[in-house]
């Protein structure tokens, strides 16, 4: 960069610094926002690997138990036997509360593990080997379990899981665990016989022969395992999650960037303003010779330099953001994927630094990429004269070109996911606000032509529309960043009243009963035949029906789907989609809409379930549920195909309807006095209002940091629209001082200026508000099916959307008045002088 430019940019910059200082705010709020995000959710994934080698050890293979039910510890010995398997470990699995905090407890075989997951062994207090590894009464913990309890080494400790109960006495430690996991290991037989899993096993831990073959060795397992048992991976673990979580992850990589976005309209926003109110100075540069890259490259520059700045700014913001969040809400962004533990620790990837400060430096450049070449492209003689709008005002706009790109941008839409991912769907989205920045000559144009065509009695009113009918181009360059952003804010909020809405429809559709029973903290079914009995024959019971929630596990690789058990699934969930009705003799399951997309699933089709003793059972798909509370999928059976198949009768929720006349406390409290008192200590009775309120605070939870880029994407518009018009309106003194000349008063400049801005405000609202439903339903209808698999019916927040296209009236028109009277301060004289 030349002296000149670099004198010229400088200047450009002293003489408009609220313009620059907006544009490097968006730049640097859109950066800081992604890094932000992606820092947060790099450094949850890196914690929940680490606790996952906490609670899964570092083993070649695992056997896996389909169920929570586990599976026949006969295998064992077989696996430990097979041809390549240097080692086993077997081991179970219990969800374990304590202390009124939940830990995972880890039954093993000490021997055995010591040569398979190491990691995982125990250390008696003492020292060395310990009779205590076998002591049934004797638990051993993590630093952050011995923090979670309340516990220190030598106390005694009461441990339940569901009904089962037990007292334990803290042995000693787990040096080789993550000490951010709260996990504990005790005998296997001990956890065996306390927790009444007598016979099964949970997991078997594998090591290979160093000369195996891993694949043929995984392979021939994987075909002898029964049907209750499943092959798994080391990364498996690691895959689910990442599977699970990456669709939220990357969406909110998106929303974060919708700042970015917004800031390349700003910066082109404030380029063009620019540009226009320095056509002289480019085409004296022409005449004098400079040629018409030299122009291109300075306008280019100024906006590298907006964006490197921004970028610089925004990577430390980005950092410190990221850290105040785990600090304040953790990893999970409160999604609730990835749960318990401590607060992960932040780690600072320079990858992702280098990336996120090079796409601020793109926002940047594609911002001032159309500015330049109409710099390049100035007619010098022309521009030494001419100051106004470039276009005659009797040249109708184009639309052709807006029409082309939300064409292209449809067609983009109905393209399918990527890898799980609406790659295609962001891609409709670019090209939609594009096609919205397009058509603002066009629609600005047949929006004031009803009033333009009119002559008005009030002067400031008549100039004001008969300016911006004239001079669409410039009203083009100031609406540009308003539909930019109200757009973007308007789809996010159209998008997730419609979630909220549909969750609130879905609520009340599955939540028919009175009261609500089920358990505290995970752990296995605890309500018995004789428990459901007592239930069913309490007072005030007009109707009770029984239901039971498990994990299933179809594929190592994918999160388990939920099987829920009920007694008429087919009535009990919104139905969408065909059905099938089952032959007698069927055995008949509904799916859910993400357990449908995740595993390619439709209605007439069988899949074999780990259900029952021996092989799988062939279920006929019947038909599809909605449910928005299982992201990862579930499937519902009738409860007698159920207990046929399993000979298990115990349940672990209930839904109580209240018999006419009877009070809902009354029969909660009758209903708990029913209960066994281990089971009022694991099992709660909630309202239906309640439950309600709180699934409504979970859904209000998982998207607050949704609601916080939003109102930052507010912030950035509304901060854009200011800077815009008063860039705007300040290039145009020399207009003024011509007014003045002809007997317009500096009150009624600024009326005509208030009233420029109101129907700039106006127009760019009606524009964003269009342009934003189109994009919430490409984000309704295309990227939330393909990201997260749900669909929902469209909800328009009426009072958001008036209230936005108010604030953008009187915003846009407050600032162009406050703006207009730096205008017109100068007297008439010296505003046009440089005319003479």
């Amino acid at each position: 960069m030349n002296r000149a430019a670099r004198w010229m940019i400088a200047g450009e910059w002293r003489a408009h610094p609220a313009r620059v200082v907006t544009a490097v705010a968006a730049i640097m709020v859109g950066v800081a926002l992604g890094f932000a995000v992606h820092l947060v959710n790099a450094s949850a994934l890196d914690h929940f690997a680490r606790g996952v080698a906490a609670v899964r050890g570092n083993a070649d293979l695992r056997v896996e138990a389909a169920s929570p039910t586990g599976f026949d510890e006969r295998l064992y010995p077989r696996l430990a036997r097979w041809p390549g398997v240097a080692a086993a470990s077997p081991a179970i699995f219990v969800h374990a509360r304590a202390g009124g905090a939940a830990f995972d407890l880890l039954g093993l075989d000490v021997l055995r593990a010591r040569s398979v997951t190491p990691a995982l062994l125990p250390r008696p207090a003492a020292g060395g080997i310990s009779d205590a590894l076998f002591d049934p009464r004797s638990i051993f913990l993590s630093a952050a379990a011995l923090r979670a309890v309340h516990g220190r080494v030598g106390e005694r400790i009461a441990v339940r899981s569901g009904t089962q109960a037990a007292t334990f006495v803290i042995a000693g430690t787990l040096p080789g665990a993550d000490p951010d996991r709260a996990v504990g290991v005790m005998d296997i037989a001990a956890a065996q016989w306390r927790f009444g899993r007598p016979g099964r096993l949970d997991r078997i831990d594998i090591r290979l022969a160093p000369d195996a073959d891993a694949r043929k060795v995984r392979a021939a397992i994987a075909a002898r395992l029964p049907a209750d048992a499943m092959l798994a991976g080391a990364g498996d673990d690691l895959g689910r999650a990442d599977a699970l979580s990456r669709a939220y992850r990357v969406n909110l990589d998106m929303l974060a960037l919708v700042a970015l976005l917004t800031g390349a309209f700003l910066v082109y926003s404030a380029q063009a303003l620019s540009v226009t109110r320095r056509r002289p100075q480019f085409a004296l540069l022409r005449v004098l010779g400079a040629p018409r890259r030299a122009i291109l490259g300075q306008i280019l520059a100024e906006g590298a330099a907006l964006g490197a700045v921004g970028a610089a700014l925004g990577l430390p913001a980005g950092l410190a953001l990221a850290a105040g969040v785990l600090r304040l809400v953790g990893g999970d962004l409160g999604s609730g994927y990835f749960p318990g533990g401590e607060r992960p620790v932040l780690l600072f990837a320079p990858g992702a630094a280098i990336g996120f400060a090079a796409l601020g430096l793109v926002a940047a450049l594609l911002g001032s990429w159309l500015p330049a070449r109409a710099a390049a492209g100035i007619a010098p003689a022309i521009a030494l004269r001419n100051l106004g709008d470039a276009t005659d005002p009797r040249h109708r706009p184009a639309i052709l070109p807006a029409l082309l790109l939300a064409a292209a941008g449809v067609m983009l839409a109905a393209l399918p996911a990527v890898r799980g991912l609406p790659v295609f769907g962001y891609g409709a989205i670019a090209l939609l606000l594009a096609a919205g920045i397009a058509a603002m000559p066009w629609l600005a144009r047949a929006l004031l032509a009803p009033l333009a065509r009119r002559p008005l009695a009030w002067p400031a009113m008549d100039l004001a529309i008969k300016r911006l009918w004239g001079a669409p181009g410039q009203a083009a360059v100031a609406l540009s960043g308003i539909v930019a952003s109200t757009g973007l804010m308007i789809a996010m909020a159209v998008m997730v009243a419609s979630f909220r809405g549909s969750v609130d429809e879905w609520l009340g559709q599955i939540l028919p009963a009175d009261l609500y029973l089920s358990g505290i903290g995970g752990g296995p079914p605890s309500l018995d035949p004789a428990t459901q009995a007592r239930l069913a024959a309490v007072p005030g019971v007009g109707g009770i029906a029984f239901s039971l929630q498990q994990p299933i596990a179809l594929a190592a690789d994918r999160p388990p789907l939920m099987l829920i058990v009920r007694d008429d699934p087919a009535h009990a969930f919104p139905a969408i989609g065909r059905s099938v009705t089952p032959r007698p003799g069927d055995l008949a399951m509904w799916i859910s809409e993400p357990a449908a997309r995740l595993y390619g699933l439709a209605p007439g089709q069988r899949i074999l379930l780990p259900i029952g003793p021996g092989a799988r059972s062939s279920a006929l798909i019947a038909g599809r549920f909605r449910d928005y509370a299982r992201q990862q999928g579930a499937i519902a059976m009738a409860a007698a195909d159920y207990d046929r198949l399993t000979r298990d009768r115990t349940r672990g929720e209930a839904a109580i309807r209240i018999a006419p006349g009877a009070r809902v406390d009354a029969v909660a409290r009758a209903l708990g006095q029913a209960l066994s008192p281990d089971l009022r200590e694991t099992m709660q009775i909630v309202p239906v209002a309640a439950l309600r309120a709180r699934a409504l605070a979970i859904f209000d939870r998982s998207f607050a940091i949704t609601y916080g880029l939003e109102a930052v994407a507010i912030l950035v518009g509304l901060a854009g629209v200011a800077a815009t018009v008063s860039a705007q309106t300040i290039a145009r003194t020399r207009e003024f001082g011509m007014l003045r000349h002809l007997g317009l008063t500096r009150r009624r400049i600024a009326a005509m200026l208030g009233i420029e801005g109101a129907l700039l405000g106006l127009v760019g609202g009606i524009a964003g508000v269009m342009l934003g439903c189109g994009v919430a339903q490409v984000l309704i209808r295309v990227v939330n099916p393909q990201s997260f698999h749900w669909t929902m019916e469209t909800r328009l927040p009426g009072g958001l959307l008036l209230g936005v296209v108010g604030a953008l009236v009187l915003s846009a028109a407050g600032t162009a008045m406050i703006a207009g009277r730096r205008a017109v301060a100068l007297d008439a004289v010296r505003a046009v002088r440089e005319d003479w």
